[in-house]
């Protein structure tokens, strides 16, 4: 089977999945980069790996490449597609061949906004229109199908997926004992950007230290709202308890979470996905997120692998706090629970074996009802006010 994955850029979020779809199909698989990555991810400590593999051809290099992407679009059994575009799949969605859209939900900043024209109409010319086609929607976002579901789109054809970055197998008793801290560990990363809210999590801080409680709260990665945050934390007097340690690679940000005890996961509904989720949960952090951020309903069952607060709600987010603060049994196993998540569903090897196989079943106009849950399992239609309801 030939398989082609068109994308923006390859990052650590894809590769994993890219590295397994390699192993199962050879040459067969490719990778299609039609941008270089961007400055800012460079910035912040990433790294420009397009041009590291061999299944990854760069269509934005030269007209060589570019015609050799365009070629794939046609020639292959399986298109998968991302940020990429339409150029690649214009034939292609033509002659009727399997092609899986990629996408996180439409909607971040409201649903309202499908009332513009403009929307409205990229939305019918894009997708709309091939509701009869051989055209599946994979869900980068629990919000994903909803939000197509409003112009009757995707509809019975929509399938959790997300991004996989690397699953790190650990001996988990050693793991543990990396977080048998005297005070707990708090742990939040991400850009200080006002959709991420990291005001959340200092104000949990403030909440936490007027009860008298012992911890110690971690912020990793950099942004507009960063002095911001260090003013604020001196205007509370939290400089014992709370710490700023700037943006730091990948890797390292790693080792930080396999000594944390509790991740605080504070976005609202412009976390498209939130890939730092599968790596807080990977190193096993109990972890407490916003019902908003469009990886939660996939990756978190409540009170069993993690806490969900309601989106915006600090009494909320500190009682689930709290609730893992005087109980260090409740941080250790839906830790646990977490790093089995990821290690034995959530994670990129399954996500390419559970694709080859659906993609094998739509091919033969079957639908595909194999997984009950993880990645490939069908999606359900959320409203955004779903935690609770």
């Amino acid at each position: 089977m030939k398989i082609t994955f068109y994308s923006n850029f390859l990052n650590h979020h894809q590769l994993p999945f890219c590295i397994e779809m390699s192993k199962l199909l050879g040459n067969t698989y490719k990778f299609v980069a039609t941008e270089p990555t961007h400055q800012e991810r460079i910035a912040m400590g990433y790294h420009d790996i397009n041009e590291q593999y061999d299944f990854c051809i760069c269509s934005y290099k030269d007209i060589e490449n570019y015609n050799k992407a365009l070629k794939l679009g046609i020639d292959s059994d399986v298109v998968i597609i991302g940020s990429a575009p339409d150029v690649f799949i214009k034939e292609r969605l033509l002659s009727n061949k399997l092609t899986f859209r990629y996408s996180e939900r439409l909607f971040k900043k409201g649903r309202w906004r499908i009332l513009s024209p403009r929307t409205m109409r990229n939305l019918l010319f894009n997708h709309t229109r091939y509701i009869n086609k051989n055209v599946y929607m994979l869900c980068a976002s629990a919000y994903t199908s909803s939000d197509f579901a409003l112009v009757r789109t995707y509809l019975g054809k929509t399938y959790k997926w997300g991004y996989f970055p690397k699953v790190i197998k650990y001996d988990v008793d050693e793991l543990m004992r990396k977080k048998h801290n005297y005070s707990t560990k708090l742990l939040w990363c991400g850009r200080f950007i006002d959709w991420k809210h990291p005001e959340l999590s200092i104000m949990v801080a403030k909440k936490l230290k007027e009860e008298g409680y012992s911890f110690n709260l971690t912020f990793i990665g950099n942004g507009p709202l960063e002095d911001e945050m260090k003013e604020l934390c001196v205007r509370y007097g939290l400089q014992d308890c709370v710490v700023f340690l700037g943006a730091m690679a990948p890797e390292q940000v790693r080792k930080h979470m396999e000594c944390a005890n509790i991740y605080l996961f504070t976005s609202d509904f412009n976390e498209g996905w939130g890939a730092v989720l599968n790596e807080s949960m990977n190193s096993a952090c109990a972890v407490v997120a916003s019902h908003a951020i469009g990886s939660v309903p996939f990756l978190i069952k409540h009170n069993e692998n993690g806490l969900i607060y309601k989106n915006g709600d600090l009494d909320s987010l500190v009682c689930q706090v709290k609730r893992l603060m005087d109980d260090r049994d409740l941080q250790s196993r839906l830790g646990l629970n977490a790093y089995q998540t990821m290690s034995e569903t959530w994670n990129a090897k399954i996500a390419a074996e559970r694709l080859l196989i659906l993609s094998e079943t739509l091919m033969k106009n079957n639908i595909c009802d194999t997984y009950s849950d993880g990645p490939c399992s069908r999606t359900e239609l959320l409203k955004n006010d779903w935690y609770g309801k």
